[in-house]
Parts: structure tokens; C-alpha cells; sequence
């Protein structure tokens, strides 16, 4: 079953394609991360699949439907963190959520949201008091509190201290279990390696990579680099077969191998190396620009 189906998307912006023939299909159930650089078309992409933004071309399907002409029983089925939501600095995260949670045929229970975005000492605080991070956790449970089938994440863990987004992990983990769709953007590569199915790399509009965390990029099958440690030396080797390399060590240098550390490319590597061309090309037009 698919939740999100996209074939030959199209989006322009002037002479300028931020989405340029884009397919993708997303899975029901699957928590899905969508990576890029800053005007790679992951914003305006998301835009389109959640209703709010037109497109040129192309044929696009979320929960069966086509957004452009989508109905409110429509929207009553996706939940939507946006990057920054205001005009709610006069009332209290309780008063929105539990306002919010009344457009919805089957919401949660507004103490159970505030609770699992960390808010319960700050619920009947008006929003205007509120810090970054928990503005952030508000957007978060505006997202959930209507129970919906397939939740939209835009960068929803900016501003957040490292604990408060090991608990959001800990929350789309929970909700992946109950079989939520989630589609998420994120600058934050481990955060895609923590909760990810599948991560989706685009550039300049297009889809680069398309993969398991674990698998992007060939990253499983990539040589290893194993350092240690040696007469004072920091030595290091790059090998398909790290384990035997390992064995020839320790039986070199009698069992124990100092500061032995073995590692394969990381997702961020991987990532990086990925869109290097795009961003070299965007840098190479702005300087002749």
C-alpha cells in the first residue's frame, strides 16, 4: 500500500526548476526522511503534497487522493508540523491543542499530547512565555494531536536540547509502531539514521539516492578504515575485509591492539558526497552570476 505517490513532479519558480520530474513513492507505515541542501526542493515538495502549494506538472497521490483538490475529510487523515507557526502568544498550549484537537474526528487526549511533548509544567503557560525549543514541541503536538494517518515533519527537532530530542525520537518511534505514515525533513543526518526506513536524497530538484540509511550510497559495501595505534604512530588502512585485517594485527602485536577503531563511511559522508557536485555547481553559477 502506498500513502505518497509522485510521478514527473514539476515546479518552477521563474526560469528556475526547483522541482525538476521528481518520482517517489512512500509506503504506508514507513517513517521516511527526505534529504537535501537549503533550496534543494524538499520544502516546496512537501508544500505540494500537503495541499499548499500548486504544482506545474506532474501527478501526485497522498492517501489516494491528489492535494490540489483534496477535501476536508482529506486533511482530517494528515497531521503538519510546519518549520514555525505564530500568532498564538495569548493562549496556553491546553487552550490551542485542545482548540486544534476539535477540528478532528478522532483527536488524542490533549493531557497525553501535552505529556508526550514535554510540556506538563508549561501547559496553562501562555504561549508568549514559552523558550524556542518548547514553541517547537507545541508545533510538534499540534501535529499529532488529531491522530493522523500520515504526519508531515519540516526540521521539527530545531531548537531542541539533546535530551528533548532523544524523547522525540522515543515519540515518531511510537507513533511508527501504531502504523503513522511519516515523512520527515531534517538537516540533522543521525536523526535520519535513528528513525529513517528509507532516506531520499535530492538536488537541484532531482532524486539522487534512494535507500535504507544503512545501504545509501553503497555505504555497506564501501571499504572499511581500521586505525591503531603503533610504536607511538597513529597508523590507519583502508580494506574490504577489516575482520582479517584485525586478526593479522592483534596476532602481529600479541593480542591487543591499541586504540583500535574501525569504522565504514557514515551516513554524513555519504550525504556529502552525494550533493558535492550540486553545491559546487550552485557556487560556480553564483560566482559567475
Amino acid at each position: 500500500m502506498t500513502a505518497i505517490s509522485i510521478r514527473g513532479l514539476v515546479k518552477g519558480y521563474g526560469d528556475k526548476r526547483a522541482v525538476d520530474g521528481l518520482d517517489l513513492d512512500i509506503e504506508s507505515g514507513e517513517v521516511f526522511s527526505l534529504l537535501g541542501p537549503n533550496g534543494a526542493g524538499k520544502t516546496t515538495t512537501v508544500e505540494i503534497l500537503e495541499g499548499f502549494r500548486t504544482r506545474d506538472a506532474g501527478e501526485v497521490s497522498v492517501l489516494g487522493q491528489d492535494p490540489a483538490s483534496a477535501d476536508r475529510l482529506w486533511r482530517n487523515r494528515i497531521g503538519i508540523v510546519l518549520q514555525s507557526s505564530s500568532g498564538l502568544d495569548l493562549l496556553t498550549p491546553r487552550e490551542i491543542l485542545r482548540s486544534t484537537g476539535r477540528a478532528y474526528a478522532n483527536p488524542r487526549d490533549i493531557d497525553d499530547v501535552i505529556a508526550s511533548v514535554g510540556l506538563e509544567e508549561k501547559a496553562d503557560v501562555r504561549i508568549a512565555g514559552l523558550s524556542g525549543g518548547q514553541r517547537r514541541r507545541l508545533d510538534v503536538g499540534l501535529g499529532i494531536v488529531g491522530r493522523p494517518e500520515l504526519l508531515f515533519l519540516d526540521e521539527p527537532t530545531t531548537g531542541f536540547d539533546p535530551q528533548a530530542r532523544r524523547d522525540f525520537w522515543g515519540l515518531i518511534r511510537s507513533l511508527a509502531a501504531e502504523g503513522t505514515t511519516i515523512l520527515l525533513t531534517t538537516h540533522y543526518l543521525d536523526e535520519a539514521e535513528q528513525l529513517a526506513d528509507r532516506v531520499g536524497v535530492i538536488a537541484a530538484g532531482k532524486l539522487l539516492a534512494l535507500d535504507t540509511p544503512a545501504n545509501l550510497g553503497g555505504r555497506a559495501s564501501e571499504e572499511a578504515t581500521v586505525s591503531w595505534t603503533e610504536g607511538g604512530q597513529r597508523q590507519t588502512l583502508r580494506s574490504a575485509t577489516p575482520t582479517l585485517e584485525v586478526t593479522r594485527l592483534a596476532q602481529r602485536l600479541g593480542g591487543e591492539i591499541p586504540e583500535l577503531v574501525v569504522s565504514r563511511p557514515s551516513l554524513e559522508d555519504t550525504y556529502l558526497t552525494l550533493i558535492a557536485p550540486h553545491i559546487e555547481a550552485v557556487q560556480t553559477e553564483e560566482v559567475m552570476a
